[in-house]
């Protein structure tokens, strides 16, 4: 039998090599053509410890690496009991573990679990032996895939030549040695429960490996960004690092700012001065940033400002993903401030965020929030060409030379969004402070003038609250079950939505891109045939479901299912609730009907 999608998880020591292992397994995945997700764990410490990687392998598109794991590889029993549910190990879990570190009398500690196979691997032993060193342990690891698991031998092997092929030509060789001794003691000792990974036919689509912090930084490009400001924090670093690399390419610059304030600071400055700006950031410098957003909202200059979400509060837990910054996102501002906030899904998702905020932002004339989390931004995924040519890019509205003669920064008009002249244009000259200030920017006392500066900031944000292009709802639109599930964790709820469907319950899952200002309208209608259901999200307070209940009538039915961050929801959890949900609801239905008693 073969397996047509397969969940590895792997864990070690610092030093063994076991997120280079994860690496060339997602890249011997593109390269054929499969889906792929690859995320990756560390301990606490800034530097060595644990680490771990969970791979999900498919021929069909997938969407989150939640759930028991298929293959579990061990190279030192500490650090994998380390990672608790996030290496979750069932009944049907094939473990892999270093001979050198035996199970003991007791067993290992699955909770009462038993595994379809334990297999005791001599990893170390095979990496001493050909390679002459244990460093080449995560390479015979790479073997064993193969050989136990079909796991696209050609690929790996062609990954592992182009890894190595600046370094020496012993190292090269080393490393070849160890991936065919692997893959040789695979097969000289064959594991009956494997179940190799099924090839892909002819018709395989080309495909990118990338992950959501470098999907931002390209989908900024297109948008036409040309200023990063910020500082570098886990674990939003990346999308600093990849600008710093290619946006001087098209003409734009990157800043790595003393501290958090000063690189919004400079955003800000770019924004004033024209340019499409952006920084990004975690929950400690969303935190330091908010004073210099509310600067940007009163002086209606537009900017991106990425939150790529950790555990938290202070310092948290750096390298593990959580959606908690929620209420930091819509209300962290003194004042009467509304700023729009953007959560994308996946990791391909995150381009169009991206460029849909570029465009929130220059059209109304306003900060924008986009809040991934460290399981999109990190995250390897194996996703399909980005077809750009379905995007539209809107570009600030400047005045007109009518209305520079008597020009007017924060007219009055209609819409809320006034005409927004750049430094040079002739008679385009304004105060951008943040001050309180009357349609030409000299700053007022007045009362009557702030309130209606208040009505015109939020105003102009209103026609958001109908964009349906940003919810998507998946199952039956009438179902009487429902979900709401945002971020990463959506990704979770589809999945689990498909399997409540294979277990014969009706349900549907709405999923928002736009997390605040509230679209009433929309949960409204999602609500109306509900009787039961949840909104699930990685937050202790269960963070959105509180600030939809501000602004809409949510069912009595509908509860808040959250968890803390490191705490990973699984598909299966999802489809069982629902199920359940579905089997009290038919016994309240039939209780209804049944004749009453004297």
């Amino acid at each position: 039998m073969t397996s047509d999608d397969i969940l590895i998880g792997m864990a070690g020591a610092g030093g063994d090599g076991v997120i280079s292992a994860g690496d060339s397994l997602i890249t011997a995945a593109a390269l054929t053509g499969y889906h792929a997700i690859l995320t990756k764990s560390f301990g606490p410490q800034i530097r060595g410890g644990e680490s771990s990687f969970k791979l999900r392998v498919a021929k069909a598109e997938v969407f989150t690496v939640a759930g028991t794991l298929d293959v579990a590889v061990a190279l030192n029993w500490d650090d994998f009991f380390r990672f608790g549910a996030e290496l979750p190990v069932g009944p049907k879990t094939i473990v892999i573990y270093e001979a050198d570190h035996p199970v003991g009398p007791e067993g290992p500690k699955f909770g009462g679990v038993r595994p379809a196979a334990m297999v005791p691997a001599p990893v170390a032993k095979i990496a001493k032996e050909v390679a002459g060193t244990e460093k080449a342990k995560n390479t015979v690891v790479l073997g064993l895939m193969a050989g136990w698991f079909g796991f696209i031998p050609d690929a790996l092997l062609t990954g592992i030549r182009k890894k190595f092929s600046k370094k020496s030509e012993d190292v090269l060789a080393q490393n070849e040695r160890a991936f065919l001794a692997g893959r040789e003691y695979a097969e000289a000792h064959p594991l009956a429960e494997a179940q190799p990974l099924a090839p892909l036919g002819t018709d395989a689509s080309p495909k990118i490996l990338t992950d959501g912090n470098e999907m931002c930084g390209a989908a900024a490009i297109f948008a036409g960004c040309s200023f990063f400001g910020g500082y570098p924090i886990t674990p939003s670093t990346e999308i600093m690092q990849y600008l710093g690399r290619e946006l001087w390419k098209y003409g734009g610059v990157v800043f790595q700012a003393e501290d958090e304030i000063a690189g919004v600071g400079a955003v800000v400055g770019a924004s004033f001065a024209g340019k499409k700006a952006m920084t990004a950031t975690s929950g400690p410098g969303m935190s330091l940033k908010s004073e210099i957003l509310g600067l940007a909202t009163i002086a209606e200059l537009p900017l991106v400002c990425v939150n790529v979400q950790r555990g938290g509060p202070s310092t948290g837990i750096p390298t593990k993903s959580e959606q908690s910054d929620v209420f930091q996102a819509a209300f962290s501002a003194h004042g009467d401030a509304v700023r729009p906030v953007l959560a994308p899904t996946t990791v391909a998702d995150m381009f169009a965020t991206t460029v849909e905020a570029f465009n929130i932002a220059e059209e109304l004339q306003t900060p924008v929030i986009i809040l991934s989390d460290g399981d999109i931004g990190q995250r390897k995924e194996v996703v399909d060409l980005i077809d750009t040519s379905r995007f539209t890019l809107i570009e600030r509205r400047k005045p007109t030379s009518l209305e520079l003669e008597h020009y007017q920064r924060f007219a009055m008009t209609e819409s809320g969004v006034s005409p927004i002249s750049e430094p040079g244009m002739p008679g385009g000259n304004y105060l951008a402070s943040g001050i309180e200030h009357n349609e030409a920017g000299a700053p007022t006392a007045s009362g009557a003038i702030h309130a209606r500066m208040n009505e015109k900031r939020i105003k102009k944000l209103s026609p958001l609250k109908s964009r349906r292009d940003l919810f998507e709802v998946f199952g039956d639109p009438k179902a009487a079950i429902g979900v709401v599930s945002w971020g990463s964790v959506s990704g979770v709820a589809r999945e689990g939505l498909r399997q409540a469907e294979q277990l014969g319950v009706s349900a549907k899952l709405l999923v928002p891109r736009l997390i605040y200002p509230i679209a009433q309208q929309v949960y409204d209608e999602f609500f109306a045939s509900l009787r039961g259901g949840f909104v699930v999200e990685q937050s202790h307070q269960g963070q959105l479901y509180r600030v939809l209940r501000m602004y809409v009538d949510v069912p009595r039915s509908v509860e808040s299912w959250a968890r803390s961050g490191s705490n990973p929801f699984t598909p299966v959890e999802i489809a069982e609730r629902l199920r359940d949900i579905a089997m009290a609801a038919q016994r309240n239905q039939s209780g209804n009907h049944e004749p009453a008693i004297d």
